[in-house]
């Protein structure tokens, strides 16, 4: 907007300098007479005074509006008939024609408005007709092709500015679509969190209290875990496990208190050389690891679980096998086997669940590392 009432605005002050400069010669043309002088400058004057008072309004909204035009060009055509010097002002009406009217009737406008000189000189200066014809036709030559040219530029420089704005109405919208699924997979990473670690530590701790001999000493322990697991989670910090050890021993204590709260031993197997690993990788197999232990405490029924920790050169993988009465895939997945697919993904990783009644669930997540 700020770019059209710059390009309106200096094309005034090229108009009213135009429409002056032509003022001056008329007033100086001392082949006609005073009056012819002074009706002709009053003509030119009132090109401006229309234009000022219509035209300029028009030019900005981009409005077609030919019988002003026409109005203008009758004054054109007066002061040209009463003093041919007028003819100069074509420097400024042959622009003002393209603004007004559409391009196709544009072109007829300048080829008509040249042919005012030589068409007056047949009735007032025969003697003139043959150069001011020649000066007609090269004038209404350069002005058509200068009056298209720059059309054609004004409607691609009108076609640019749309497709900016459509861009940046589009940026603007991918922007807002950006937010949102990062506010939506936000959610999704905290309550996957707050399912594997809080809302697990509530529940065994609620298990632990309503057993017929509630293990206070244990539950107080694991209330403490949780209560740094939640610190960790606001802070937005590795898990507690991790910050103060290594992966290894993160799952081995996850171990220990599965068996320590279930009865139900759980040994770790380490396999491979062990290394450290980025964080988001780690953060996935030891959630993995609770989120599966904690499948086999509640739901599994079993004598016997296994957890194994093995590095290849190219991968980690993580195995959970329990002896329990098993399920069937698919059809019994709740929200905790759905979140370790998701984390799995995150990290390029993948899930797989074996499970029958007679041998069991095995739970295996393999991840590139």
């Amino acid at each position: 907007m700020r770019s059209d009432l710059s390009r309106t605005f200096w094309w005034d002050v090229y108009l009213v300098v135009i429409t002056v400069a032509v003022a001056v010669v008329i007033l100086a043309s001392e082949p006609a007479g005073l009056n012819p002088r002074l009706v002709a400058t009053g003509a030119i004057a009132g090109i401006l005074v229309l234009h000022f008072a219509a035209g300029r309004r028009a030019i900005e909204r981009d409005e077609a509006r030919p019988g002003l035009l026409a109005a203008q060009l009758a004054l054109f055509g007066l002061a040209v008939a009463l003093v041919p010097n007028a003819n100069w002002l074509l420097f400024g009406v042959n622009p003002l024609i393209f603004q007004m009217v559409p391009l196709r009737t544009a072109v007829i406008a300048v080829v008509a408005t040249n042919a005012v000189l030589p068409v007056s000189d047949v009735f007032l200066r025969p003697h003139a007709v043959a150069g001011d014809l020649v000066i007609a036709l090269i004038s209404s030559a350069a002005g058509v092709w200068l009056g298209t040219w720059i059309v054609r530029v004004v409607q691609q420089s009108q076609e640019r500015h749309r497709l900016i704005e459509e861009l940046e109405s589009s940026r603007a919208e991918v922007a807002r679509l950006s937010r949102e699924a990062g506010v939506t997979a936000e959610r999704t990473r905290l309550a996957g969190e707050i399912h594997d670690t809080l809302a697990q530590g509530f529940t065994s701790i609620i298990t632990l209290l309503q057993a017929p001999e509630p293990d206070v000493a244990l539950a107080v322990r694991t209330a403490r875990e949780n209560l740094a697991e939640a610190r960790s989670l606001v802070a937005a910090l590795a898990p507690a496990d991790l910050t103060s050890g290594s992966l290894t021993s993160a799952v081995r204590r996850q171990a220990a208190r599965f068996t320590e709260e279930s009865g139900v031993e759980a040994g770790l197997r380490v396999t491979g050389d062990e290394r450290a690993l980025p964080t988001a990788i780690e953060v996935v197999l030891l959630r993995a690891a609770q989120e599966a232990l904690t499948n086999v405490r509640r739901h599994a029924e079993a004598r016997e679980a296994a957890v194994l920790l093995a590095y290849t050169p190219d991968s980690v993988r993580l195995v959970v096998r329990d002896d329990g009465r098993g399920f069937v895939p698919g059809a019994a997945d709740g929200y905790g086997l759905a979140g370790m697919r998701e984390r799995a993904k995150q990290v390029n990783g993948n899930v797989t669940v074996r499970s029958d009644p007679d041998t069991g669930t095995t739970i295996e997540l393999e991840v590139p590392a």
